[in-house]
Parts: C-alpha cells; sequence; structure tokens
C-alpha cells in the first residue's frame, strides 16, 4: 500500500536517460524562476507605504522616489547576475562563485544566506497567497495558518516531487495569467488616471515632512522593506543546468525578460497606488483594493485575486527548483548530507525539497503565517548573497581576463558596491525588527556546515586503508575465531531458526539467559538440558530486572577473553508478525538490543526474523 500511494502520489520512477527530457525551454524556465520575483508585484510596492504611513501620512510622497530607486538597483541586479549565470554554466550561483574566486568561509556565508533566503521565500510567498484569498473571501481569515501548511505540503511538495517537467506544465499557465492580469491592470488603470480621469494624475498627499534622522530612517526603512522585491533575481544563476542547450544563452535571456517584466510591473502599480492614495488595511491587501478601485468588484477583480494567489502560492516554486540544488552541491562538498546529493525516483533532489517544506512550515507556525513580520526577516540574507556574488564575479573576470573583462568587471563592480549599500541599509533599519535573527542564523548555519564538514573528513581518515592493506595485506595475518552470542527468551521455534543459523556461521556459539527469578532458570536451564544442541547455555541473574546491562556485561567479558583477530557476532532472534498492529502487542526488546549495540559496542549484529504466519 505505501509504494502504491508513493507511486499515485509522485509517479513511477524515471531512468537515468530521462534527465536530459527535463531540461526547460525558455518560456517554461521564465515561468519556473521569475515567479518569486513576480509575484514580488503583490507584497512588494505595500511594505514601502505601510513603513512610511505607519511613521507620518506627510512621508507618503516619498513612495514613488522609493519604487524609482529599487527599479533602478534591479537593473544593477539583472545586468550582473547575467554575468554570474555567464561565467557559471554549472549553476550555484554566487555559493559557486565565492568557492572559485575568493574562499570557504566567503562561500559558506552565501550559501547560509541563500538556504534562509530560500526558505523565507517559500514562507512569504505562501503566507501572501493566502492573504490574496482571504482579502476576497474575509469568512477564511481565521484559517489562515491552516491553509499555508496545506498548499505547502498538500500541493507544493507534492508537485515539486512528481519532477521538473510535470511542474512546470502546472506552473506556466497561472504565472502567465498572474502577468496578464497585472498588465490589464497597469493599463487599465493607467487609461483612467491619463485619459478619462476628472484630476491630475500626478496628485500626492499633502502636508510638511519635518526632514531629521527619524524621517530619513523610515524611508531608508521603506526603501529596505520594498527591496522584498529583489528577492528570486538570483534563482536564475543557480540554476543554469536545467535550460535547453545553450544552457548559458538561454538563462541570460530569461534573466533580462524577468527584469523587464518586473521592473514595469512594480513601477505601475506603485503609482497606481499612490494615484488612488491607497493605503494599508489589516485584512485586505492594497492590490486588492487597487484592484476594487479600477474594475469594482466585477469578475475582473476576482480574476486578480485569484491568479495573485495561485502566483504568491507558486513563487515558492523558485525556491524549490533553487534550494535542492544547492543543497547538493553543499553536500557534494561535504558540507550537508550525503544524501542531499542524490536525485530521487523522480530526477529531482526529493531529500532537499522535504527538508525545505519542514523547514518553511517551521518559520509559517511560528509566526502564525503573519507576512508583515515574515518580510521583516526577508532581503538581508539575498542582499548579503548578492554582495558575495558580484564582488566574487570581479576577481573572476581580473583573473580570466578576456574580451570585454574591464567593462564586465566594472558592472559586477558597481553591482557589489551597492548592494553592499542595500544589506547595509537593511541591516540598520530591520535590525530591531527581525534582521537580527537572520544575523544570528547565519553564523550558525556556517558552524553546522563546518560540523558537517568535520564529520565527513574525521571518517574518511578513519575509513581510509593504510598503505600496508594493499596488496592483500590486510588478510595475511592470522584471521580469529567468530564468537557468536545468542540472546534468547526462552526455548522456541524463533530461537531454534537462530541457532541453526549460527551454527552456518561459526561453532564458536553462545546462548546467553538473562533471568530474573530462579524459577525461570531452572525451568529454561531443564528445557535447554533436554533439548540437547550441543552448545553452551549462560545464564545470567538480573536483580534489578533489566536485560540490557547482563548482556552488555557479558559482551564486554568475551571482548577482554578474546583472542587478537577475533570478531563477536550478536545474533538477536526476533519474530516478525504478519500484521503491522501486532507488534503494539508485544515488547521491543530487540529493537532495543539492535539499537544499543549498533550505537554504543564495537559488535556485529544481526537481526535473525522468524514471520509468523497467523
Amino acid at each position: 500500500m505505501p509504494r502504491f500511494l508513493k507511486r499515485l502520489l509522485i509517479g513511477p520512477p524515471l531512468p537515468n536517460q530521462a534527465l536530459v527530457r527535463e531540461r526547460l525551454p525558455k518560456w517554461k524556465a521564465l515561468a519556473i524562476f521569475s515567479s518569486d520575483a513576480l509575484s514580488s508585484v503583490a507584497y512588494g510596492p505595500e511594505q514601502i507605504v505601510l513603513v512610511l504611513v505607519s511613521a507620518s501620512l506627510a512621508l507618503y510622497s516619498f513612495t514613488i522616489p522609493i519604487a524609482l530607486a529599487i527599479i533602478a538597483l534591479l537593473g544593477i541586479v539583472s545586468l550582473s547576475y547575467a554575468q554570474v549565470a555567464q561565467a557559471n554554466p554549472g549553476g550555484g550561483g554566487s555559493y559557486s562563485v565565492a568557492k572559485k574566486n575568493l574562499n570557504e568561509t566567503v562561500a559558506l556565508v552565501a550559501a547560509a544566506s541563500l538556504f534562509i533566503d530560500y526558505i523565507l521565500t517559500v514562507a512569504v510567498s505562501v503566507s501572501s497567497g493566502t492573504d490574496a484569498i482571504t482579502s476576497a473571501f474575509p469568512c477564511l481569515y481565521p484559517f489562515r495558518t491552516s491553509i499555508d501548511l496545506f498548499v505547502l505540503f498538500g500541493i507544493l511538495m507534492l508537485i515539486n516531487l512528481r519532477g521538473v517537467r510535470e511542474s512546470s506544465t502546472v506552473f506556466v499557465f497561472p504565472t502567465y495569467g498572474f502577468i496578464a492580469g497585472m498588465l490589464a491592470l497597469i493599463v487599465a488603470g493607467f487609461y483612467q488616471a491619463f485619459i478619462i480621469a476628472d484630476r491630475p494624475p500626478f496628485t500626492l498627499p499633502t502636508g510638511q515632512v519635518a526632514w531629521n534622522s527619524a524621517a530619513l530612517f523610515i524611508v531608508l526603512r521603506a526603501f529596505a522593506s520594498g527591496c522584498s522585491s529583489m528577492t528570486g533575481i538570483e534563482a536564475i544563476s543557480n540554476g543554469v543546468p536545467m535550460f535547453k542547450p545553450p544552457e548559458t544563452a538561454n538563462a541570460r535571456k530569461t534573466t533580462y525578460m524577468m527584469a523587464m517584466l518586473l521592473g514595469v510591473m512594480f513601477g505601475g502599480i506603485t503609482y497606481l497606488y499612490v494615484y488612488h492614495q491607497l493605503l494599508p488595511l489589516s485584512e485586505q491587501t492594497m492590490l486588492s483594493q487597487l484592484a476594487q478601485a479600477v474594475f469594482a468588484r466585477t469578475w475582473p477583480y476576482y480574476y486578480i485575486q485569484f491568479t495573485t494567489m495561485l502566483i504568491l502560492y507558486l513563487a515558492a516554486n523558485t525556491s524549490y527548483n533553487g534550494l535542492p540544488p544547492l543543497l547538493s552541491l553543499l553536500a557534494r562538498d561535504g558540507y550537508m548530507p550525503r544524501y542531499l546529493a542524490a536525485r530521487g525516483d523522480r530526477l529531482v533532489f526529493s531529500n532537499g525539497i522535504i527538508l525545505l517544506s519542514i523547514v518553511s512550515a517551521a518559520f509559517i507556525f511560528f509566526f502564525r503565517g503573519n507576512t508583515e513580520h515574515l518580510i521583516a526577516l526577508y532581503a538581508l540574507g539575498v542582499f548579503i548573497s548578492f554582495t558575495i556574488s558580484q564582488a566574487g564575479m570581479v576577481v573572476h573576470w581580473c583573473r580570466e581576463k578576456g574580451r570585454g573583462w574591464r567593462l564586465k568587471a566594472l558592472i559586477n563592480g558597481i553591482g557589489a558596491a551597492v548592494t553592499t549599500l542595500v544589506a547595509g541599509v537593511i541591516v540598520i533599519t530591520k535590525f530591531i525588527y527581525g534582521a537580527w535573527l537572520v544575523v544570528i542564523l547565519i553564523p550558525l548555519l556556517i558552524a553546522m556546515f563546518r560540523k558537517v564538514h568535520q564529520h565527513y573528513q574525521d571518517m574518511r581518515e578513519q575509513l581510509r586503508l593504510p598503505p600496508e592493506s594493499y596488496r592483500g595485506g590486510s588478510f595475511k595475518r592470522p584471521m580469529g575465531r567468530n564468537l557468536v552470542i545468542v540472546p534468547i527468551a526462552g526455548v522456541n521455534r524463533v530461537v531454534e531458526n537462530t541457532l541453526a543459523y549460527a551454527k552456518t556461521i561459526s561453532p564458536h556459539i553462545t546462548a546467553l539467559y538473562v533471568s530474573t527469578d530462579e524459577e525461570s532458570s531452572r525451568e529454561v536451564e531443564e528445557k535447554w538440558r533436554r533439548w540437547e544442541t550441543g552448545i553452551e547455555l549462560v545464564v545470567r541473574y538480573s536483580p534489578y530486572r533489566t536485560i540490557l546491562e547482563p548482556i552488555v556485561e557479558y559482551v564486554n567479558q568475551v571482548r577482554r577473553n578474546a583472542q587478537p583477530g577475533d570478531f563477536i557476532t550478536l545474533l538477536i532472534p526476533e519474530f516478525e508478525p504478519r500484521k503491522w498492529w501486532h507488534r503494539f502487542l508485544h515488547n521491543q526488546t530487540a529493537w532495543f538490543l539492535r539499537t544499543y549495540f549498533l550505537l554504543h559496542e564495537d559488535v556485529a549484529v544481526c537481526v535473525v526474523p522468524f514471520r509468523l504466519q497467523k
């Protein structure tokens, strides 16, 4: 049944040869990789306004200048990341750039920053999608967190476990539907503002701004919050190998297309917010207010809300296509568990997908799906990775040189300087609002990466064969005996089956019975004598009724008396019930013995099963 359910949910396994068919054309890649960046217009402009008006309505007039600054930053970063894709066709983005051109520590900082950014991308996207649908249907508002978790595990995780081709097919229509809806909203809004409106198209709220350090701080914080719309720009450079050939050229073209669409939508939506003088509301998004102002509560309004919900949910897919390959690179380099490097049945990094879902769910649950609180953590990680990738690219062009290397290095140098400045602004203005958590998490992740790496190094040193073991050296020394110990709970067919197996692997067998009272001890000894197995029975009395300690003490006694080259094997008899629920009717002594000896003792442990028929 579990295998049938697995095949039903994620499909049949794919052979390695099918990997080439999983590559994406540009039009599908745009839907897969840009959904995070494009969907940010649903909350990025609103975050600018929210920060400004929470301090003073007079600061509302800074919304447009802040949006223009973010669009200019978008152009710089997009141009820089197109060069990252060109220089790193193997993918990996900031981590690969830093590893090749900077050093290990900087590469791990980039990896930790991207890890946090991708996790928060999922949490923010899913929470924002739920906000969009609860704005249209307020009766769903109390169930936000439950809706978030259902979408995360029941839709996003399962679709991505099914493979790249199927997930791309699912996500293409909502992404292009959202783009069409936003462009229609902007065109209709501009038509009303410039053609048929009875008021000037650039009316702003009036009010004097008391310009001081506090006002500057608020404006910079609004800029930092609006920079959440920049997340996802790096996703294409992380996934260059997923494009159809020519991979690099297709990745660069997709980057430019994504940046152009994002700039148009971000600027248009922000302008219309200001034109209609919209303000944030607790139970309705500003995008919902804008769609209502332009279309009223007609079908285009509900179309906007529905496609916004879909694109925000599916924006999390950028992380599902970015983080698992990054985890795979880290795993191959020994900084994450090795199983994260393996592809699953459907040729995707299944373990990375599951890990991403679980950690994102923890953030959603902890913050109760509150988008504003989650966005307070957002953007810092991605701008740190932006800075590292751009600095690494400067080193790359200076080292490689080649045609036009000075111009390329200049572009990346400007990008590094600007993103460093933005990262500093984010740290200063958002530190007390949640950025402190990211500042703490990055060093903790780096420490974890190093611990994992050290473990693999230690393991490699201990498992490496010494020089004298080659050319048969390991087997030229005298071989010892295999001392087999069989712990028994009585005289029965399970023990008979285990002893029969023991005789096939060694003549040196001892049965060990732990007694908790004299009567049971005499009974077992009498049955053993009449059984005539020819195998020695050792009885140990346990006055405190524990089974494990007497067995451990006996194993240690055998070890002390063993000769050089001897091996000790513990054969554990265990009957396997026919039905799964029968297990709850029996103690788990065999499982505890197996677990303890595998974790604590240097002996071979083997379970010999005996299957019950009814």
